[in-house]
C-alpha cells in the first residue's frame, strides 16, 4: 500500500509506476507479442548535519555523508533509476532495474538492482529467477523509490539492519484470497555481495533465504519476514587473525567474534492503516550477527494526514543494542612486555568494536508537497540522541568526536517517476 495519495494503492515490483512507455509498438489484446515498458524515479537531495566530526549517511555501505565530510551533502539521498518491463507470453515476464547513486567506492557508477526472469504458472502462483528484491521490510519493494513513501528516506534506525536490498537467486510466490483477505507469502533463496568502504574488502551473504508473509484487507496491510545467511565481513579479518597469535585465548576470542561464516538472522513485523487521506504505519524488528557487531532491536511509527497536496507527518524510530559493548580481551598479565603492549591494543581495538553498536533515537517532522503529477518536494529535519558512549549510526568519527551526545539532520528533496 502507498502510505500517501488520494487513494491506496498496492505497487509491485513490475507494475510500479503510474507512467510508462510502450515501446515495442505491439498490438493490444495481442498475447502472441511481446510488449516492453520503461520506466523510470529518482531523487535529487540536498542534506545537512549540525555533527560536524561524524557524517550522516544512509547506510554504513556509504563512504561518506553530510556532517564532516561537507556541511551539506547530494550524496546522501540523490539517485536516478531505469526499469525494463517485459511480457513475453501471459505467462513469461522479465525486468531490468539499474539504479546510479553514491556507492561504497564513492563512485556512482550504475549497477544492477533487478534482473529475473518470472513464470506465471496461476495468477496466483509463480517463481522468479535472477536478481530480486528481498522481501525483509514493509516497503522493500520501493525502498529506492522516493516518490512511493511520503519520508525524505525511509527511517534508518530500522531500515540499516539489512542495507543490502536484493539476491541472485530464486523465489516463489503464492497468493490466497479469502473474502476481502489478501494473503501473500515469499520464499526466498539466494545471496548477495557487496563492497565495504575505504577498500576493506567485501560483505558477502551466502544461503541466504527466507518467508515473508504479507495481509492486505482493505485499508490494512500487515507484513512479517524472517530471514537467514551466513555472512562473511573481510574487514575484521586482519584484526582476529592477529588474536588468534595468542594461542587458546585468541582463537577463542576471534572464533567469538570475526564476522566469518557466521550467522545473520532477522525477525521482523510491520502494519500499516491507510484510510485515504491519512496514514499510520510502524515496524519493529531484531537483528544478530552472532559478531562483534551484536544484536539489535529497532523499530519506528509514523503517521500523517494529507491537506490537499500537502502530507505533513512525524516520525519516531530508535534502535539499541542488544549484546555486550565491552570484553576484558585478552589477558595481559604473565605476557612479556614485547606481547604485552600489542595484547592491549587488540584489547583497545575489540573494545572500539564493540562500543560502536549503535543506539540512538530520532524524532522526525516533515512535510511532502505534491507540486506536480508527477514529482513531489519533502522537507524534513530530524533530531538524534545517542546513546551513552555510543556513536549511533553515525559513520567516519574524527577525533573530538563525542559519543552519547545529539544532533540535528536537515533534508530537502525532490522526487520524481516518469
Amino acid at each position: 500500500m502507498n502510505p500517501f495519495g488520494r487513494r491506496p494503492y498496492r505497487l509491485t515490483p513490475i507494475a510500479m509506476f503510474a507512467m510508462a512507455l510502450h515501446v515495442a509498438g505491439a498490438r493490444a489484446g495481442d498475447p502472441a507479442t511481446p510488449v516492453f515498458s520503461l520506466s523510470g524515479f529518482g531523487t535529487v537531495g540536498y542534506v545537512h548535519s549540525s555533527e560536524n566530526r561524524a557524517d550522516f549517511a544512509s547506510s554504513a555501505f556509504r563512504p561518506n555523508g553530510a556532517g564532516h565530510s561537507r556541511a551539506w551533502s547530494a550524496d546522501v539521498d540523490s539517485r536516478i533509476g531505469a526499469q525494463v518491463a517485459a511480457n513475453f507470453t501471459p505467462q513469461v515476464s522479465a525486468v531490468l532495474q539499474v539504479i546510479s547513486e553514491q556507492r561504497y567506492d564513492n563512485s556512482y557508477t550504475p549497477a544492477v538492482e533487478w534482473a529475473n526472469i518470472k513464470y506465471q504458472f496461476t495468477p496466483d502462483f509463480s517463481v522468479r529467477a535472477g536478481r530480486i528484491v528481498l522481501p525483509v521490510f514493509l516497503v522493500s519493494d520501493y525502498r529506492k523509490v522516493g516518490y512511493a513513501y511520503p519520508w525524505v528516506r525511509p527511517p534508518v534506525e530500522f531500515y540499516a539492519q539489512l542495507p543490502v536490498s536484493n539476491s541472485d537467486g530464486v523465489d516463489v510466490t503464492y497468493r490466497a484470497h479469502i473474502g476481502n483477505l489478501t494473503s501473500t507469502v515469499q520464499g526466498t533463496y539466494g545471496r548477495t555481495k557487496t563492497g565495504i568502504p575505504g577498500g576493506h574488502g567485501t560483505a558477502n551473504a551466502k544461503d541466504l533465504w527466507g518467508i515473508a508473509y504479507t495481509g492486505e484487507y482493505g485499508a490494512v496491510s500487515a507484513h512479517l519476514a524472517y530471514f537467514r545467511a551466513n555472512v562473511t565481513v573481510e574487514a575484521f579479518k586482519p584484526l582476529f587473525d592477529e588474536f588468534r597469535r595468542f594461542g587458546a585465548e585468541g582463537i577463542a576470542l576471534a572464533d567469538k567474534y570475526d564476522y566469518d561464516k557466521k550467522p545473520y538472522t532477522f525477525f521482523g513485523l510491520g502494519g500499516m492503516y491507510n484510510p485515504r487521506d491519512w496514514f499510520v504505519m510502524g515496524e519493529w524488528g531484531v537483528s544478530d550477527r552472532h559478531s562483534v557487531l551484536g544484536k539489535r532491536t529497532a523499530w519506528y511509527a509514523s503517521g500523517g494526514y494529507r491537506l490537499g497536496k500537502f502530507t505533513p507527518y512525524l516520525t519516531y524510530a530508535q534502535v539499541d543494542t542488544d549484546s555486550r559493548t565491552s570484553d576484558p580481551g585478552l589477558t595481559l598479565s604473565g605476557l612479556p612486555p614485547v606481547l604485552a603492549g600489542p595484547a592491549a591494543g587488540l584489547n583497545a581495538r575489540l573494545n572500539d568494536l564493540l562500543a560502536s553498536s549503535p543506539t540512538q533515537r530520532t524524532i522526525s517532522a516533515g512535510v511532502r508537497w505534491d507540486f506536480a503529477k508527477n514529482a513531489a518536494l519533502k522537507l524534513q529535519f530530524d533530531q538524534t540522541r545517542l546513546g551513552a558512549g555510543s556513536p549511533g549510526m553515525l559513520i567516519n568519527l574524527q577525533p573530538g568526536f563525542q559519543t552519547g551526545g545529539r544532533f540535528n539532520v536537515f533534508s530537502a528533496t525532490v522526487d520524481f517517476v516518469f
